[in-house]
């Protein structure tokens, strides 16, 4: 009896043991990635890669089974199999077995995690919009990747992003957090390029722009509306506009016709976002030019125009 326990130990000591535990990977996407498998013993006993998910044979000892030509094997002195996965895609995530063909199977399990970049899903993101002052809008973003992106929201020109909640609550931030940025009640200084930016810690973030126009009529303020000035000098008036979409703009004396660039006169303006400063400029101030001039703006939802009197010193 004393022998037969001897026997039976030692043939116990015999048999193949994993050496260390398979130790679970996080790999991005296109990369390669091995699982290590190391076996004491294995004598006559041979070692497969399956995957656990639905028991595919991948490899058996130094051969390769699968079809899948991305895969392949290695021994280190018959000890330590590696399972070789190159150019990673998402559908090699799951967890993968070693196991020895002894009488009981013995299985060890690795778990492979594929990492994705984040990706900004076109057809579920907004458009660039175009909405009317006073309305309520919402620009909304979703992507893809693995893990699930988070997704952010920053303002082109870098100014902080104007959150109202009622008539009197506005918040100011530098970055908004969610799919969804709601606007209520659009007022013309959240007009702009908005950066919907996704991210998940695998590089690289994505971003998408967003333009978000807000539509009103032109309104004009005139600085000095009483402007005197000495005879044989060059005067200069200025109105200052606000519209969207842009307005053609010009000017006009005592009602008359709509002065042109030349010798008399020199127009121009200087346009910024919604905002337009339109300069008139009278050369050699006479008295013949002492009047009333008029800054007038359209565009398709309105007009406006601002009066100037000018009178010589």
């Amino acid at each position: 009896m004393f022998i037969s326990e001897d026997w039976s130990t030692a043939r116990i000591s015999d048999e193949p043991e994993f050496l260390a535990p398979i130790h679970n990977l996080t790999t991005p996407v296109g990369r390669e990635a091995t699982l290590s498998c190391t076996v004491s013993n294995l004598g006559k006993y041979k070692v497969a890669w399956v995957r656990a998910e639905d028991q595919t044979i991948l490899t058996l000892h130094t051969k390769v089974v699968t079809h899948n030509s991305r895969i392949s094997v290695t021994h280190d002195n018959l000890k330590t199999w590696h399972l070789r996965i190159r150019q990673l895609k998402e559908s090699d995530r799951g967890c993968y077995m070693c196991q020895i063909n002894t009488s009981v199977m013995k299985i060890q399990q690795g778990c492979l995690d594929v990492y994705v970049p984040p990706d900004i899903i076109n057809d579920d993101t907004s458009g660039d919009l175009s909405v009317s002052e006073g309305e309520n809008a919402t620009l909304w973003c979703r992507a893809t990747g693995h893990p699930t992106p988070r997704i952010a929201w920053k303002r082109e020109d870098s100014k902080p992003i104007i959150l109202r909640k009622g008539p009197r609550q506005e918040e100011r931030v530098e970055t908004y957090n969610g799919t969804n940025l709601h606007f209520w009640r659009l007022d013309r200084k959240q007009m702009g390029a908005y950066l919907c930016i996704a991210s998940n810690d695998v590089p690289p973030a994505v971003s998408k722009r967003i333009a978000l126009n807000v539509n009103f009529a032109p309104s004009i303020k005139v600085p000095n509306q009483l402007l005197g000035a000495p005879l044989s000098t060059d005067v200069h008036l200025e109105c200052y506009v606000e519209a969207f979409p842009n307005t053609i703009n010009y000017w006009v004396k005592n009602r008359g016709e709509m002065l042109l660039n030349g010798s008399k006169y020199t127009i121009s303006e200087t346009r910024r976002g919604y905002k337009v400063s339109m300069q008139l400029v009278i050369h050699n101030f006479t008295v013949p030019d002492i009047g009333t001039y008029n800054c007038v703006s359209t565009n398709s939802l309105g007009r406006a125009e601002g009066t100037l009197r000018l009178y010589g010193q």
